[in-house]
């Protein structure tokens, strides 16, 4: 976790409170906004994963304790006041108690939270391996299939884009970034070491 702050500078209101701004640290969506107080706010330093304040119940809230839907902390900044805090983390399944991916979901796009989402279906697919599930097929069958589908997934790519129809190349793109995700899980590189790889390049 990557802190740019000093915790005993954060200026809490009257209240006892600071908002908490919580942004998906690959996707850079925003995923919910909600509250900490010290207590909170050290815990989630301490414990790496996101804790708030429960303004209607007054107590610790512990974000997934019980849906699962944890967010592991990546880094804690706040803003030029010292009174409020960014939270980017890792969310391990939806942030909103809707089950939508953000609580602003409605706001567009919000098409690239599809990315981390998928990443974790085809994680717990590999974990749990359900019946007739076609991921399940492909971890079942291992590297070698995986690496076939990639192949011939990219060709379509290829062959989409010779044809010139925007409507086959989405398509084929579609597949083709699927099956890319299941290679990366099945290597056990994550996404976001691939997307850090390009904003180094970028940033060259």
């Amino acid at each position: 976790m990557k802190l740019t702050f000093v915790p005993e500078k954060v200026h809490f209101d009257e209240k006892g409170l600071v908002p908490a701004i919580v942004q998906d640290a690959v996707t850079k969506e925003v995923l919910t906004l909600a509250y900490m107080n010290k207590e909170s706010l050290a815990l989630t330093i301490e414990k790496g994963e996101t804790w708030f304040y429960s303004r209607s119940r007054q107590e610790l809230w512990h974000k997934g304790a019980t849906s699962g839907n944890t967010q592991k902390v990546v880094s804690l900044h706040y803003d030029c006041d010292q009174d409020a805090i960014l939270v980017q983390v890792y969310p391990t399944g939806p942030a909103c108690h809707t089950g939508e991916y953000s609580c602003f979901s409605e706001i567009e796009p919000k098409h690239l939270g599809i990315l981390t989402q998928l990443e974790e279906l085809i994680k717990e697919r590999e974990q749990k391996r359900p019946e007739g599930s076609y991921t399940t097929y492909l971890f079942e069958k291992g590297i070698d299939k995986i690496l076939k589908k990639v192949g011939e997934e990219a060709a379509e790519v290829i062959i989409a884009a010779k044809n010139g129809s925007h409507d086959e190349l989405r398509y084929e793109t579609a597949d083709l970034l699927f099956h890319l995700l299941v290679l990366l899980r099945e290597s056990k590189l994550p996404l976001d070491e691939v997307l850090k790889e390009l904003a180094s390049r970028y940033k060259k």
